[in-house]
Order: C-alpha cells, then sequence, then structure tokens
C-alpha cells in the first residue's frame, strides 16, 4: 500500500490502537503530521519487531500529540520465530519507564547465561537469553540460544504497575550480532557495539531519523574502515548536531563518527527501505565480504 495508502486507510479507520514496527510507524506518523492528519482516537501504540529506546519513544508521543492523540500509552513486545510467541510489557503510566517483559513459566522456561562460560547468571544479572518451550507444537527446541543480550537479566519481584509475579525480563535487550570488529585507523580489531550507537542516535535531539554506514576507505578492501551516520536534522540543527552527534558518539566508544551526511525525509527513507523492506536498513555494512 505504500506509506500514502497506510496513512488514508488508518485515518479513515480512526483506532484506538496501533500494532507496528517502530521504525515504520515513525515514518508514518511523520508523514501524517506534516500532512496534518488528526488521528484523535488513538490511545495505545504496540510496537514490535525492533528495538525501541526512550528517545524513539519520546519522539512517538510527541508525533501523535500533534496529530490530536496526546494521551498515547506506548507499549513493546518481545519475541522471536524459534519461542512462537511473544511477551508484552506492562502499559507503564504516563512517561514512566517500561517496568520489563512478563513471561509466562507454563509456556516457556527461561534463562540467563554468561555468553562466555553458559552458566546461568543469578536474578537482575545481564546475560545472553535462553529458551526451553514447554507449550509449543511442530519444532521444538531446548536451551536454545538466542544471541540476544538482556540488560537487566530476569527478575521474580512483582511488577511495580500490575502486581503480578510472573518473571520479567528487565533492560535493553541487543543482539550479540551487533557487535562488530572494526579496523579503525589505529584501532586495529575494536569492537564496537552498535546497539549502544542506535540507542545514542535515537536519544539525540534533533535528529529525526537515521542510518549507520560501515564501510571501507577509498573503497580499498585492505584499507581501514569508516564509520559513517547519515541523518536528517530537525528543524534546521545542523552544525550543532553535527557536533553533539561526534561528541556523544566519543563518550561511549573509543571513536567518532569519520563523516555525518544530512539528508532530507524522502532520501532517508529511501536508504532505509521503508515501506519495501521487512524491517527499515538501520545499520548496513558495504565493505566487502572476504572469501
Amino acid at each position: 500500500m505504500g506509506t500514502d495508502g497506510n496513512i488514508r486507510l488508518i485515518t479513515k479507520i480512526n483506532p484506538e490502537a496501533i500494532i507496528a514496527m517502530p521504525t515504520f510507524l515513525y515514518h508514518l506518523l511523520q508523514e501524517g503530521a506534516t500532512d496534518g492528519v488528526r488521528w484523535t482516537h488513538l490511545k495505545r501504540i504496540v510496537l514490535g519487531g525492533e528495538k525501541v529506546p526512550t528517545g524513539m519513544r519520546r519522539k512517538l508521543r510527541e508525533l501523535c500529540a500533534a496529530m490530536g492523540a496526546p494521551e498515547v500509552a506506548i507499549m513493546s513486545t518481545y519475541g522471536f520465530t524459534e519461542a512462537k510467541i511473544a511477551w508484552t510489557e506492562c502499559m507503564p503510566p504516563g512517561e514512566e519507564a517500561p517496568s520489563g517483559f512478563h513471561v509466562y513459566p507454563d509456556m516457556a522456561f527461561l534463562e540467563i547465561i554468561d555468553p562466555e562460560t553458559g552458566e546461568r547468571v543469578p536474578d537482575g544479572q545481564p546475560g545472553e537469553i535462553v529458551l526451553t518451550p514447554l507449550d509449543s507444537r511442530g519444532t521444538v527446541v531446548l536451551r536454545y540460544r538466542t544471541g540476544d543480550l538482556i540488560e537487566g537479566g530476569l527478575v521474580h519481584e512483582p511488577c511495580p504497575y500490575c502486581g503480578r509475579t510472573c518473571p520479567r525480563l528487565l533492560g535493553k535487550i541487543s543482539r550479540v550480532s551487533d557487535i562488530k570488529r572494526l579496523n579503525i585507523d589505529k584501532l586495529k580489531g575494536t569492537l564496537v557495539d552498535f546497539n549502544a550507537l542506535e540507542n545514542i542516535l535515537d536519544d539525540t535531539e534533533g535528529i529525526g531519523a537515521w542510518q549507520i554506514e560501515i564501510r571501507k576507505r577509498n573503497d580499498d578492501p585492505l584499507d581501514c574502515d569508516i564509520v559513517v551516520v547519515h541523518a536528517v536534522p530537525m528543524n534546521g540543527s545542523g552544525e550543532a548536531l553535527r557536533e553533539k552527534i561526534e561528541e556523544r558518539f566519543h563518550q561511549v566508544t573509543e571513536f567518532s563518527p569519520n563523516d555525518v551526511v544530512f539528508h532530507d525525509w524522502d532520501e532517508m527513507r529511501r536508504m532505509q527501505g521503508v515501506g519495501k523492506e521487512l524491517k527499515e536498513k538501520k545499520v548496513v555494512d558495504h565493505r566487502p565480504k572476504t572469501t
């Protein structure tokens, strides 16, 4: 249907709730707000398929308010193919921090392990999520290592919002595969956590949308890796935003981006594959494949 078709359909229905992937919904809301569209009945947004940093939640709320829905509650879900289920957060009151994903031990046994040793870690400690389904059909896995890292581990205290005593996955979830080894000038073999960089960009005021590109200097397979941040600036905040991005990168990594390139909304949507890709491309690796 494309972006315009989705906006027209949602406007016609004027729903109370929308279930969507974060980046695609963000672009729908951005275009809808620009065109003066009103979704006045909207009260709930349920997100899945991608990480939902605090900055993304804030941007979605601001756009919903601009479209006539100032009190939208946002909740995220976490799931993967092998689980055949998605776990949800409690709907946090107002703009309170999420209380974690509620999981159900009669349906699946979850463990958090040290990704290096494979040993189970205590409650509340970070580690890799491991799943054994208990009520699954068809393909069944045993102690399936997801490759997903959970910041706050698994906790069993009652949820502060709903009071349920089922276990909760707490904190940010990131992929092991999003930690990439880069050869940046003198920093040969540096491990860079692109999960952290994604959170930095989503939480930076003044960025409308972004993409991180990794490529080789001069397109030479033997040269150093370079990192380019592509961004859509809000409110004409060009040079100041460039300095802010470089500074925030340096705070959490050993380097700053080699370049920050600004684009308009149409170009960024094309680069991310909005409306075409199953998931919008937020980090792209254009380095030549080695054999």
